[in-house]
């Protein structure tokens, strides 16, 4: 963590301290967790076998009735892989709550979008790619959050100083591309580099069964593109400065739930559009049970220019899924999903199981099967691993 971040944090803390709030709530989790690798590295320096690992979350809730604060710092020790021990801020703000508006001020993470197997229109925090490459995983962002509370829907203006830079794994880590990426190279369209001060906006409401979201993005784009440096031995990340427009739609009925994600973004070579369109189907108390199974499709669609925007493997594609919830007192549940590539035939599975004793433990696998040599996939081919953790709640 660099000294711009402490300075902020130091800020955060002290307006708590000032703002004399009232309890302190404190909770949080300790996991140890494990992957196996069954297969044998592909590339060099790469680890094979066990790799073992122990993360800490806790969080503290300060507030009142017009204030809160709260704070979640983020630290994972890994056995194996040197980049994979980081830490992190997740949360670290201030938020002072009116009846018809909201500040906040600080770290956060803020979440847009409904669709299962990709967030298109989530742009504003940073991806923590050392954790997973399943892109579900973000660092905190600072930001300046005014949220207005209509009738005819919530509005919430943005201002996102300091950007953060996307994490990759290093020379021993499994789950990377051939050539290693250079973060301490990384290349910015913008001369204030990380300085640059983003902006964004976000419309949403609901109308009946439906749920609604507008978004507009304008800044350095949290997604970078790759190249390869002058003697081809490593990728140095280049940040554009980028528009985005975003839409998020939802619809329910019934055991349905229809979901589409759509982005238009301005600034990485041509203008191109990206769309996620798909449903929830829900069977309730599946075959006289407690539980519930869900079936989850999606087809994602990506036309972005391959030579001047950063590469994605998700561009004519289909994801299939179940979720099976137990509804028993050890909160089981089991999640499987696959995506197809339409044209390369490629295809990913992965499976996760989570069930409560006691505290909890989870175990998934992820795969990554039948990639031809000239997909993206390809560079994962050796990596499939099966994952068991183990989580202490307090």
């Amino acid at each position: 963590m660099s000294d711009k971040y402490l300075i902020l944090l130091l800020l955060i803390l002290s307006l708590a301290i000032q703002t004399a709030l009232g309890e302190i709530d404190f909770s949080g989790f300790t996991r140890y967790e494990a992957r196996w690798f069954p297969n044998s590295a592909q590339f060099d320096d790469q680890f094979h076998g066990v790799q073992n690992s122990l993360t800490i979350e806790p969080e503290w809730v300060i507030e009142d009735d017009d204030h809160q604060f709260s704070f979640i710092p983020f630290a994972r020790i890994d056995s194996r892989a040197d980049d994979r021990t980081h830490a992190d801020i997740r949360e670290a703000y201030w938020l002072y709550i009116q009846d018809t508006w909201e500040l906040l001020i600080g770290f956060n993470r803020e979440f847009w979008g409904v669709t299962e197997s990709r967030h298109l229109v989530n742009v504003l925090n940073q991806i923590d790619q050392v954790e997973n490459i399943d892109e579900e995983d973000y660092l905190g962002q600072t930001m300046i959050n005014l949220s207005l509370q209509k009738d005819f829907g919530r509005f919430s203006f943005y201002v996102l100083p300091l950007f953060r830079e996307r994490t990759y794994a290093g020379h021993d880590g499994r789950l990377r591309s051939a050539l290693i990426v250079d973060e301490d190279e990384a290349e910015y369209d913008s001369s204030a580099e990380e300085w640059h001060t983003d902006l964004a906006f976000r419309y949403s409401h609901y109308f009946g069964d439906w749920d609604f979201g507008a978004s507009y993005f304008y800044g350095t784009g949290r997604e970078p593109i790759l190249r390869a440096n002058s003697d081809g031995s490593k990728l140095i990340p280049h940040y554009d400065i980028i528009n985005q427009f975003g839409l998020d739609l939802q619809y329910t009925y019934k055991e349905w739930l229809w979901k589409f994600e759509s982005i238009v973004r301005e600034g990485q070579g041509d203008t191109f559009a990206a769309t996620i369109f798909g449903f929830e189907y829900t069977f309730f108390q599946f075959r006289n049970s407690d539980a519930d199974f869900g079936v989850l499709i999606e087809h994602l669609y990506d036309n972005r220019d391959k030579t001047d925007a950063p590469v994605t493997a998700l561009e004519n594609d289909i994801f299939l899924g179940t979720r099976y919830t137990f509804n028993d007192i050890q909160d089981t549940s089991l999640l499987a999903g696959a995506i197809f590539d339409l044209e390369d035939e490629s295809y990913s599975m992965r499976l996760e199981a989570e069930r409560r004793i006691g505290d909890s433990f989870k175990v998934e696998g992820q795969l990554f099967t039948n990639a031809r040599e000239d997909s993206l996939a390809s560079a994962f081919k050796k990596d499939d691993f099966i994952q068991f953790s183990i989580s202490k709640y307090f």
